[in-house]
């Protein structure tokens, strides 16, 4: 394969998250959208699992802040200078500002052009490590250009490196075109007389959902299941004890089977506390026709919308009163269903492939 693009996450293969799927999407695969070198990290099985298009990078050390950090940066720019011919390679997409792969890459590879793209983990832990403070501003000043799929993230972005604001590109992220083209069947499951939710995600503290849990256990008729990596749902169990909280965990899903399951339920819940650059899980649940209530935190007020029901996890019996609205309103759900439709199918991932690909060819 041809790649003039390089890029790479430092973060395990396989590991959970919108952003992984995203990368996975994008450049893997055996006609990926994007040709591209791309690399995580080596996971410790070898590579025969990885994905066609994925190399690995056996580097150690991982970590956010402190002493072992910029060794940690230099052995990843070691291991991409090893793997990579420099002649090759004439973009870098740089996925996220903060965290060891972007100062990496621009170590490595110093003649590319540089495109970067903001997720928004970046931003929240900019905010609490100073050291990615300090890699999430070198990046974007190194940065030709920097893509944020919502305009919620520019003014958090900007907080945090103000010169950033003339590179700034705005390209959605998307959702697989296969996927909009042929969603999963309907489920053949009669409707219960309870409101069957769905909460699918990372359970790290950003995604609310100790909200969802306080809200929920007070609310009548509801069934609540989660699809969440083993170890952060087993954390939740001291909280789950407190609360007296039924929940049905399904496992960490891989995609296919996330899409399936979304078909039968009722909703997906998102209560996100602080933000999110797309919300690509919502996105791909209505995709499948599961309607969506989220919390309208910057990104999801956007991509969602009024394709959504917007609602506060934060306080129960708001919460209380929409799932309520939702349960007897005649129509409702078929309704929320028809607009989650409409509004994702303005998102195919073709669609941002193809953006990417332009913007790099501007750059030319």
């Amino acid at each position: 394969m041809n790649a003039s693009v390089a890029t790479a996450l430092d973060l395990p293969y396989p590991s959970p998250g919108g952003s992984v799927e995203l990368f996975l999407d994008l450049y893997t695969g055996h006609r990926p959208l994007i040709p591209a070198r791309a690399f995580m990290l080596a996971a410790g099985s070898g590579d025969a699992s990885l994905p066609q298009g994925l190399g690995s990078l056996n580097v150690s050390g991982k970590c956010l802040e402190g002493p072992g950090f910029p060794p940690y940066v230099r052995a990843l720019g070691r291991a991409i200078e090893d793997a990579v011919n420099p002649a090759d390679i004439s973009t870098l997409h740089l996925h996220h500002l903060a965290f060891g792969a972007s100062p990496a890459l621009l170590a490595a590879l110093p003649k590319a052009r540089r495109i970067a793209l903001v997720h928004g983990t970046d931003l929240l832990y900019a905010e609490m490590y100073a050291d990615q403070r300090a890699v999430l501003r070198h990046c974007a000043d190194a940065a030709d250009v920097i893509v944020i799929p919502t305009m919620a993230m520019v003014d958090r972005l900007l907080a945090l490196a103000p010169p950033a604001r003339p590179k700034i590109e705005h390209i959605p992220w998307g959702v697989p075109d296969a996927l909009l083209a042929t969603p999963p069947e309907p489920s053949r499951t009669p409707r219960a007389s309870h409101l069957r939710l769905l909460y699918a995600g990372r359970l790290t503290p950003e995604k609310g959902v100790e909200n969802l849990l306080h809200a929920l256990v007070v609310i009548p008729d509801v069934e609540l299941s989660v699809a969440a990596p083993p170890s952060q749902f087993s954390a939740l169990a001291p909280l789950l004890h407190e609360l007296g909280a039924h929940v049905t965990y399904l496992g960490w899903l891989r995609r296919p089977q996330l899409w399936t399951t979304f078909r039968d339920y009722d909703a997906l819940v998102m209560p996100s506390s602080t933000l999110e650059a797309m919300g690509l899980v919502a996105l791909e649940a209505q995709a499948c026709g599961l309607p969506v209530i989220y919390q309208p935190v910057p990104g999801l007020n956007e991509s969602l919308a009024t394709s959504g029901l917007a609602t506060d996890f934060t306080n129960p019996t708001a919460l209380a009163r929409d799932i309520n609205r939702l349960r007897t309103t005649p129509g409702m759900l078929d309704a929320l269903r028809e607009a989650g439709s409409a509004n994702v199918a303005r998102y195919p991932l073709s669609t941002t492939a193809s953006a990417l690909t332009a913007l790099s060819d501007q750059l030319g």
